[in-house]
């Protein structure tokens, strides 16, 4: 693991590859909301325009950008439940009509995760200096 910039709070300890296809570690909440929610959102939202400028039914376009984007939203959430001491099986509650979506929601982008570090990995909020400091 590379040491983080003591100038940057906020930097990723994450690759972009793992942050979407991994699902080990742990997420912060402002990660989640910027990766799991926004660029999800957004990418779902290109990927709508682009396929009907390409011509595909609407019914078609939905089903490609829901089979392309599944795995990295539950890759993300994943983290997200992880950083609250809770495993991935956790993703299960999705498929709870209205209610399991909603709690997933609440719990992974409001909720404080964990402090310090817990089974699944160190505090995504702590910074690491370099020793030479």
């Amino acid at each position: 693991m590379t040491s983080l910039s003591p100038l940057n709070p906020y930097e990723e300890r994450l690759s972009p590859v793992a942050l979407l296809f991994g699902f080990t570690g742990r997420i912060s909440r402002r990660t989640y909301w910027l990766y799991g929610v926004a660029m999800l959102l957004g990418l779902a939202v290109l990927g709508h325009a682009l396929l009907g400028i390409a011509g595909l039914r609407p019914e078609t376009a939905e089903l490609l950008v829901n089979v392309a984007l599944v795995w990295p939203a539950l890759a993300i959430s994943a983290k997200r439940w992880h950083d609250r001491g809770r495993s991935a099986a956790w993703l299960l509650i999705n498929l709870v009509p209205v209610i399991g979506w909603l709690w997933a929601l609440i719990d992974n982008g409001c909720v404080k995760g964990d402090t310090g570090p817990n089974r699944f990995g160190a505090d995504p909020l702590e910074r690491e200096f370099n020793s030479a400091r």
